[in-house]
């Protein structure tokens, strides 16, 4: 079963309408694809969603939704679900029951992007195509200490998931990206801690946890978010996760898939999950 629950189109920083991704998605054999744009932010920026546009952005998904669950005889069918990326930002983003109540989404994902620094309110931001914007937050915000910095990211992470159950928790380690092992390693004892407190609260909450192929796609990371490390302290909890690109083209719905698969299941993982007519089903790798 093939199939995408993290995707970004025009609505935010993707760059095709919604339609394109699925039909790229029917061409490559898709049976579910979940769209799933950024969540509005209290501020201006080229990435996320305007919040006036966010009925909009509902509406053209519930479109698609019934177009492609009863076709005509030109189309195929395809499972289409209305999701959306939040970002979780302490005292500046809604709170992600108020988004669901107002919008009904079939599901959301969690994310830390930007990282508030509780002393001054300063964010510093993690993604990005410019290593440059990370650094420069990191001396900046942080002053290149990368526990702190680090610390602050997790700590963010753990209030995400412990305050707004997300569905599922995106890129969980994805504050490795830009840091090639200039600020910090991630086999440090301290490191490891924040990870496995995070993993605590996302088993205790019954999240799943996505394994995101773009950093490596992209060639901004070394490793899967979440890498091995992460991944086998993970399967020792049992916690389930399910493959996602984080495309922002239709031709990225399936990048490093099969690779993704691969190493999953060197490290003995035997299924992944996938949200299909209401409900998480487990289905093998």
């Amino acid at each position: 079963m093939q199939f995408n629950l993290h995707t970004h189109t025009r609505y935010s920083d993707g760059s095709s309408e919604p339609e394109r991704y699925v039909e790229e998605a029917l061409n490559q054999g898709f049976s579910v694809l979940g769209i799933t744009d950024h969540s509005p932010v209290p501020f201006e920026n080229s990435f996320a969603l305007k919040e006036k546009n966010l009925p909009a952005y509902c509406r053209a998904i519930r479109e698609l939704q019934k177009k492609y669950a009863s076709p005509s005889s030109a189309e195929k069918k395809i499972e289409i679900l209305l999701g959306l990326e939040i970002d979780f930002i302490p005292g500046m983003t809604v709170p992600f029951d108020e988004l669901r109540r107002k919008y009904r989404f079939d599901y959301v994902i969690g994310s830390v992007h930007l990282v508030r620094d509780g002393m001054n309110d300063a964010l510093w931001f993690i993604d990005g195509p410019e290593i440059s914007i990370y650094d420069d937050g990191m001396q900046k915000i942080f002053g290149g200490d990368g526990r702190k910095a680090v610390t602050a990211y997790y700590r963010q992470v753990q209030e995400m998931i412990s305050r707004e159950k997300p569905d599922i928790v995106g890129h969980l380690d994805k504050v490795k990206m830009y840091n090639r092992e200039r600020y910090f390693s991630e086999a440090d004892a301290w490191y490891v801690k924040l990870v496995d407190e995070t993993l605590d609260l996302v088993s205790g909450c019954g999240a799943v946890v996505e394994v995101n192929t773009r950093g490596m796609y992209k060639k901004r990371s070394d490793s899967l978010f979440p890498g091995p490390a992460v991944l086998k302290n993970i399967l020792k909890r049992n916690i389930p996760i399910t493959i996602s690109s984080d495309a922002h083209k239709p031709e990225e719905l399936s990048f490093l898939f099969e690779e993704c698969r691969q190493q999953l299941l060197s490290l003995g993982f035997r299924s992944q999950r996938v949200l299909s007519e209401g409900a998480w089903k487990e289905i093998a790798l």
